[in-house]
């Protein structure tokens, strides 16, 4: 089935943690006002600079059980003893409302957002080395050491699962990679289905010739 032109486009970004995904997702939506990020719901507490409802919505363990039993995920994952979760019913009505989201979620997110929107396009952010990584995990200060290596672990984990995402971005130079992630987007705006509900009138004054 193809997706209606008329709906928004869903795009879903992933990456080991320390990657850069959420700077590139960053500078993607202020390059792109179009595009929304969807705001997730966590349990975990919020990071310096992390506003409420901006970032994440912050909740209580207690409150997201009462969500995820009420079936109002559309998908949700555990991670660091941590709890992430986005909201069905806020997705569904925004893409059909013709606005494109943008979406930050694990490689399992993915998978199960995809389920529910095979149209999505899931883009995959890798680090440009392994050591690369560790270097960006330490230069943070927010980590310590065992938890940095918890994290270097989970990220061999998550690179495993890179080839089932639609596009690979490796972020060895910023701008690189955000050109690369902006000519993603660009590339599904100018599909022909989308193109020709766009620029309906153009295609009518043609056939009338």
């Amino acid at each position: 089935m193809i997706p209606s032109p008329k709906k928004g486009v869903l795009y879903i970004v992933s990456a080991p943690s320390g990657a850069g995904k959420t700077s590139l997702v960053k500078a993607l939506l202020k390059a792109d006002p179009a595009i929304r990020l969807s705001v997730s719901y966590t349990t975990r507490e919020p990071r310096p600079g992390e506003t409420d409802g901006r970032d994440y919505h912050f909740v209580t363990r207690q409150r997201f059980e009462m969500m995820l039993a009420d079936g109002e995920f559309l998908e949700h994952a555990g991670v660091y003893g941590n709890f992430y979760g986005t909201s069905k019913s806020s997705i569904s009505r925004d893409l059909n409302a013709g606005h494109d989201l943008l979406l930050e979620i694990d490689w399992q997110g993915a998978a199960q957002v995809k389920q529910h929107f095979p149209h999505a396009a899931s883009i995959f952010i890798l680090p440009p080395s392994f050591n690369a990584l560790r270097t960006r995990l330490k230069g943070r200060g927010q980590d310590s050491e065992e938890v940095i290596e918890r994290r270097l672990a989970a990220a061999a984990h998550d690179v495993a699962h890179a080839d089932r995402f639609d596009y690979i971005i490796v972020n060895d130079d910023f701008d690189h990679a955000l050109q690369d992630l902006i000519a993603i987007t660009r590339s599904i705006r100018l599909e022909s289905a989308r193109q020709m509900d766009r620029h309906a009138a153009l295609f009518d004054e043609f056939q009338r010739i």
